[in-house]
């Protein structure tokens, strides 16, 4: 067992010898106001999106208003920091995202351990994203695109949405395991990647699934593969990256955290109703309409699924030599 992975599962093994009799007594009345869920990235991205439906299920199943607090800046860090800095009694939360298993090796100077700092709370989801090419690209399958990127070594403009980002870090694994080089060309976000590729200024964009789909669908856009160990049920005849480069796989994850300390109790409470509102009929018919895929966890579960998360992209980051502008 790797030392990342030992320290977030001791994390989670410390959090259940909290004194009893404030805990239960926390848990009988948990929650009694208010909770803030903090989405560490501006409104209407995949991290605020998926917090306010886990929100709202919240909300009506505990009866208390869960919140939602938009704290971007820094790739995810000033929202992340927020809730390390907030008090351990389960009113703060953090809609963990694929960055912050990124930022961990990415950042090497952050004034927080996630992976100490955080306490994981319950998963959510893991959401595919799928390779997208310009139509007037010359390749038609996964092969095609590594044949052609091997032809012509850094001839290959991949877009992301910002040096850093889940998009940019799917590519650079692909880098490393289809032995290919293609060039990265940051953007301020996913849509204005999206906005280039379709006009053609960029070739190439693993890109999340949700905010591609409909371009796929109306064939402005070639996809290639999903980069999901599974084929995905909103494109069934679309085959994963890991068909042709054994290995591969780039979904992210997301879940909820809490800050380190949070009574254990709490943290159950919150991770059976998380996993009571994934397995409502309407929560899953919400996830089918961007293709995404409700993944129920045990607190530790998700917490050896992060360690092995960050380990992952960690590699990634220090082969390409990613670094933070």
């Amino acid at each position: 067992m790797t030392l990342v992975r030992r320290q977030f599962l001791r994390l989670g093994a410390a959090a259940a010898i909290v004194p009893a009799l404030p805990s239960i007594a926390w848990t009988q009345t948990y929650p009694s106001r208010p909770v803030r869920v903090i989405s560490a990235f501006a409104a209407g991205g995949p991290n605020d999106v998926l917090a306010r439906l886990i929100g709202q299920g919240l909300s009506a199943r505990l009866g208390q208003p869960f919140i939602i607090e938009n704290r971007p800046g820094a790739a995810g860090n000033i929202g992340t920091e927020a809730v390390v800095r907030a008090s351990p009694d389960g009113y703060t939360l953090l809609l963990i995202g694929p960055t912050n298993t990124i930022n961990a090796t990415f950042y090497p100077k952050l004034n927080f351990d996630f992976l100490r700092d955080i306490v994981p709370v319950a998963s959510i989801s893991r959401e595919a994203s799928v390779i997208v090419l310009h139509p007037s690209f010359p390749a038609t399958t996964v092969p095609d695109f590594i044949a052609y990127a091997r032809a012509n070594p850094g001839k290959v403009n991949m877009a992301s949405a910002g040096n850093g980002a889940a998009s940019h870090a799917a590519g650079e694994l692909f880098n490393m395991m289809a032995g290919v080089n293609m060039i990265h060309v940051p953007y301020r976000g996913g849509a204005p990647a999206l906005t280039d590729l379709l006009g053609g200024q960029v070739q190439v964009f693993f890109a999340p699934l949700a905010a591609s789909i409909e371009y796929i669908r109306t064939g402005q856009l070639r996809a290639l593969a999903v980069t999901s160990a599974m084929r995905s049920d909103a494109l069934p005849d679309l085959p994963t990256v890991g068909e042709f480069v054994p290995g591969y796989e780039a979904s992210s994850v997301y879940g909820l955290g809490a800050p380190r300390n949070t009574p254990a109790d709490i943290i159950q409470k919150l991770n059976m109703e998380v996993n009571a509102t994934l397995a409502e009929r309407r929560t899953k018919a919400r996830f089918a309409e961007f293709g995404g895929v409700p993944t129920a966890m045990a607190p530790a579960d998700f917490g050896n699924l992060i360690a092995v998360e960050t380990q992952k992209w960690a590699k990634v980051v220090r082969f390409a030599g990613m670094k933070a502008n």
